[in-house]
């Protein structure tokens, strides 16, 4: 078994322990110790790094290609092409992309990171074929949304059917985005839609993706490895529209808001702190490393938020920001001590 400096040094500490300890012999402790192997440099985080670096490079460069004067004019010729050639062009070049990243993963499963980042292109092509298609049959009505949907239900297919969690992930991300142009259009862009604003929408859109989510992978074992980003996406969409809300509660009008007092946005807060201590029960509960640290996450963002809120007219700057350093740095220190020690502790609950 190959695994990092880091990884081999909690081994090695781990191995001596239970050595000292009488936990295993002299000769069991050789024996761990020659069941791995430190790898000198992380080459999986590497890959995983210059991949992305890759696809960077790539829209830089078209980018700055774009910003040549003889090239724009080259591809106004190039692309002068009725939006429906375009869309149809790109969705081909979409189709090419998904092709070599499913018969690579299919032939080279090793190759994780490759493979995705085909996808990743193939997902970007999608995007500007359902752009296109958009533009080519656009009557005027300014419903979007419906763009944004198809994008969904194509991300969702492609994703389940490969099976690829980055093209689902898209996937989710382009459903919120129907979510939240659809109730913008139904009730004609204003602030509300059935009394709720935004922050408010998303906080049921996010409760309902977590259980739907839940419900779904759980009976479908070939895609349970789907559970964790659904859930994780709709964590994301719950706690950050509940951040939104207890800071400026369910006011589309910033007048409104502005004149509102501060003990009419507490019940928000109270909501915050609730949901946070909801998911950190969970996650001690359940051994739920995701919901726990969700819950602790965002806990700290409400306090510190509150204390941003109460006390920064109030107290003078230099105080503010040394309590903040002290309150962050007793954070780090214990972070650091529960790091150190929870990798220990789990070695040793699976001792021998």
């Amino acid at each position: 078994m190959r695994v990092s400096k880091k990884e081999g040094r909690i081994l090695e500490n781990a191995i001596a322990q239970w050595q000292q300890s009488g936990v295993i012999s002299e000769q069991e402790s050789e024996k761990l110790q020659a069941a791995y192997q430190v790898t000198p440099f992380d080459w999986k985080r590497l890959a995983k790094y210059s991949f992305w670096l890759a696809i960077i490079c790539v829209l830089i460069a078209l980018s700055s290609a774009l910003a040549d004067q003889w090239l724009i004019e080259l591809f106004q010729r190039l692309f002068s092409a009725p939006a429906t050639a375009k869309s149809v062009g790109l969705a081909l070049l979409a189709a090419g992309f998904y092709y070599l990243g499913l018969r690579r993963k299919r032939t080279k499963p090793e190759k994780i990171y490759s493979n995705e980042a085909l996808f990743f292109l193939g997902v970007a092509a999608t995007a500007g074929s359902i752009a296109f298609l958009g533009k080519a049959v656009d009557t005027g009505s300014g419903h979007f949304s419906l763009l944004l949907l198809l994008a969904a239900l194509v991300y969702g297919g492609l994703g389940l059917w490969f099976p690829s969690k980055l093209v689902w992930l898209f996937s989710l991300l382009s459903l919120g985005s129907w979510f939240g142009a659809e109730t913008g259009y139904v009730s004609g862009w204003g602030a509300y839609y059935l009394g709720m604003n935004y922050p408010l929408r998303f906080v049921l859109f996010g409760l309902v993706l977590i259980f739907a989510g839940t419900w779904l992978f759980r009976y479908w074992a070939a895609r349970l490895e789907f559970l964790r980003p659904t859930r994780a996406v709709g964590l994301l969409y719950l706690f950050i529209a509940l951040w939104i809300l207890s800071i400026f509660g369910n006011y589309g009008d910033p007048d409104a808001w502005r004149a509102a007092r501060q003990i009419e946005l507490l019940h928000w807060s109270v909501l915050f702190a609730v949901a946070a201590l909801a998911a950190i029960f969970h996650g001690l509960k359940y051994d739920d490393g995701m919901t726990r640290g969700f819950g602790l996450t965002f806990l700290f963002i409400n306090l510190y938020t509150r204390f941003f809120e109460y006390f920064w007219d109030s107290t003078h700057k230099a105080i503010f920001f040394a309590v903040l350093a002290a309150s962050f740095w007793y954070l780090g220190t214990r972070a650091e001590k529960i790091w150190n020690l929870t990798p220990l502790k789990h070695l040793g609950s699976k001792s021998p």
